[in-house]
This record gives C-alpha cells, structure tokens and sequence, in this order.
C-alpha cells in the first residue's frame, strides 16, 4: 500500500495545475473514494482536500517568488477568482499573496513521503535572502552536539564572555540581523545524530575586517540563505524547527547545503517565562537544474 501510496502522491504532484478531484485521485489509486480517504487521513493526519490545497498553496508561492503575477497564479492553481485566491492564500500562510512578491516572504508545505511513518506535511514559514560576504566575530569553542535541552557548554561559553568582548562585538555590528548570534560549523557528526562536537562561536555579523584582538574573526561568503522564523518554548520550538528543517524542508525543497557556518538569534519573550522569538539562517544554493 506504500508502494501504491506514494504512486498517488506523485499523480498528485503531476496534475496540481490541472483536473484535479479528490474522485479522481482515488481512482488513480484504484481503491474506493471513501477507503482511500480514511487510509489516507489515517496516516498523515490530514484530509485529502486539505494536502492538495496546501500543496497548490506552496507551489503557487513559488511561483509568485519566481516573478509570476498574482492573477495568473491564481487561475493557474484552479481558483475562480484573484478573491478566492487571495483570501485561501492569506488564511494558509498568514501574508498576502502580494507580500510574497513585494516582501520575499514565503511559506512552504513539503510533498508528502510516505515510509513507515509520514514525512513532510508538515507547514514552515521560511524566507530566502542575498546577503553580501561578512565576518562573523566573538568567542568559540568546541562543544558537543545536543539537539534537546540546553547545551551546558554553550552555557558556560555565553557566561565567559566580558564586558570589553561584549562592547567590542557592538562596536562592529553593521550588518543584518542586528542581534547575537549563535553560529555553529565544523561539525565531526552526521547532523541527524546527537554525537560529536562541532565549532560553536557567540557573536555578531560585520563586514569590518579589522577585528579587536578579543575576538575570533569567522570569514563568511557571500551566498544565499533560507530563514526559518519559529515562535514558542525556548529551546525546543528552535531545536524542533532545526530537525524539521533537515529532515523535511531540505530534501524537499530546490535548495542544497553549502560549508558555511549556520546561524540563529533568539529573543526572549519579557512578559512569558522561556518563551521567545528566534531565526535560524541556514546557507543554501539553488540545486542544480532548478
């Protein structure tokens, strides 16, 4: 039935711009309309209806990324009207859809893979940027890989920091985002396993290169990154956007790594205990042929 399972997913994928009925979906997979459904909500915890609209929604954001105009989209993805469209695009991603062309601002909604359990469906808000060469500069050590909890290490390098690094690290802040960092790179261990150590540095992004003798000047190149914004329980919320981010956004999406430090700042709510805002930057390339 995976097997089978995974044949419709790609139907699906092949037929987004065009006659698309969930009657149609089911008979592709040559099961009845009703069992098809069940089985399908059974496994990824969503309605059929609710996996194509998502899906079309993702590809139609694409698309508006990539220069197409709001009206063709929306015909393009089967909508009746620029209305319907607009108004089904804001109530999925929380923007408008003119956002997406004036803003960058972007959502993605991953093709689902259906293995022993499901992977992707799983909605990331996320936006792609340009940004020039900089430095990163602060303090780093080698530290272990730990994807729950707080690193007590990182801890501790956070509490070594001066007071003369800390004015030394803002006297040559210049460049976007304005916060403190926490960029790690080097890594010994495949990401997806909690073991090893990787270089993990609390700084700031500059492009000055004349760097007080303080700090640790991290040479970063020019490229593309995509920005994962999350909200919630700190750390987890960042920690479990992280995983999705590998394990789900990158194999499907039309971007690869590249050896480049990532990134992530974090802001803390005032009003609510471990509570806060974060990004994580992650460096990309578009895939070839994409």
């Amino acid at each position: 039935m995976l097997k089978e399972l995974n044949h419709v997913m790609d139907y699906i994928e092949d037929h987004l711009t065009g006659d698309l009925s969930l009657e149609t979906i089911s008979a592709y997979a040559g099961v009845s309309d009703y069992h098809f459904r069940q089985i399908f909500f059974y496994l990824s915890g969503l309605t059929l209806s609710e996996y194509v609209k998502n899906r079309k929604l993702s590809e139609a954001n694409k698309d508006l990324l990539n220069g197409e105009k709001v009206t063709d989209v929306a015909f393009k993805y089967g909508y009746q009207s620029l209305d319907g469209f607009t108004r089904a695009f804001k109530k999925w991603s929380g923007f408008l859809p003119s956002d997406v062309i004036k803003k960058g601002m972007s959502k993605s909604f991953p093709k689902l893979s259906f293995l022993i359990t499901v992977k992707g469906g799983i909605s990331m808000e996320f936006r792609i940027e340009e940004k020039p060469a900089f430095n990163l500069v602060g303090v780093s050590k080698r530290v272990p890989m730990q994807f729950k909890g707080v690193n007590k290490e990182i801890v501790k390098l956070a509490e070594s920091i001066t007071e003369e690094q800390r004015e030394a690290m803002h006297a040559l802040q210049n460049i976007e985002p304005y916060e403190i960092v926490n960029a790690s790179w080097d890594a010994e261990a495949n990401f997806q396993k909690e073991e090893g150590y990787l270089t993990h540095l609390i700084g700031v992004l500059t492009t000055e290169n004349q760097v007080s003798d303080l700090l640790e000047k991290v040479p970063v190149q020019a490229c593309t990154w995509a920005v994962f914004p999350n909200e919630g329980p700190f750390p987890s919320t960042l920690q479990e956007t992280m995983a999705k981010t590998y394990a789900e956004w990158l194999p499907s999406s039309d971007y690869e790594l590249i050896n480049a430090p990532t990134f992530s700042f974090t802001k803390m709510d005032q009003h609510k205990k471990d509570y806060a805002y974060s990004e994580i930057w992650i460096p990309v390339r578009k895939k070839e042929g994409k």
